[in-house]
């Protein structure tokens, strides 16, 4: 059965503020600034950031001058962007509470790939993990965020580190499959090998973000 996404109370996530912001940043630092590569279907990306998402939440200028961070309330900035579209609209916000640095990972790969991928990749990661049987469904809802917070007080760090090397293997494989299927891509390829398999160290695992 599909499960309805969650949303965390709107009280936890003042405790969660500071870990989402060292998430955010450690993605701007794989991510950096503007590109316009000619082989990315993407195109017009600033700082993870492409030109589509950034018009569909009302950003109406040069791709360029799009800011990392928000400096008045209410303004469109890539910040807010990833709050909305890779955290919150995902149901990611719990995870971060659950474990930030397997969090983090996932975020990441939603900021490169999309959110429904990485849902989908937690989900089978848990279940593999964890040994539970969620459906793979790409909905971070109530069941699967209670298995995996579950999962990881009854498993400790371990979880965490089995987490992160499962999720790196799908992401990988992904990539390889993308490549297989435009080759146009390949250009990308050891860029995401350096820059997202193993971005997020398994040795902070049990020491938060």
């Amino acid at each position: 059965m599909s499960e309805p996404q969650g949303k965390m109370p709107a009280g936890k996530k003042g405790g969660i503020a500071a870990a989402i912001t060292l998430i955010i940043g450690a993605v701007f630092a794989v991510e950096g600034g503007y590109v316009d590569h000619p082989n990315d279907p993407g195109g017009a990306t600033n700082h993870g950031v492409t030109e589509r998402v950034a018009r569909q939440h009302g950003y109406q200028g040069d791709m360029r001058e799009l800011k990392r961070r928000c400096a008045v309330g209410g303004e469109i900035c890539a910040e807010s962007i990833y709050l909305k579209d890779y955290i919150e609209r995902p149901g990611f916000l719990p995870l971060v509470e659950i474990d930030p640095v397997v969090a983090e990972e996932v975020i990441d790969t939603a900021v490169n790939m999309g959110p429904a991928r990485p849902s989908r990749y937690f989900q089978r990661a848990v279940n593999a993990v964890c040994n539970t049987r969620l459906d793979v469904d790409g909905r971070i809802g109530p069941l699967t965020v209670k298995a995996w917070r579950d999962c990881r007080r009854n498993l400790g760090p371990r979880a965490c580190r089995a987490m992160l090397a499962r999720l790196d293997a799908q992401q990988e494989a992904e990539y390889d499959r993308l490549v297989r299927v435009n080759p146009r891509l390949r250009v990308f390829r050891r860029g995401w090998q350096n820059h997202r398999i193993g971005n997020v160290d398994p040795a902070r695992c049990g020491r938060g973000a």
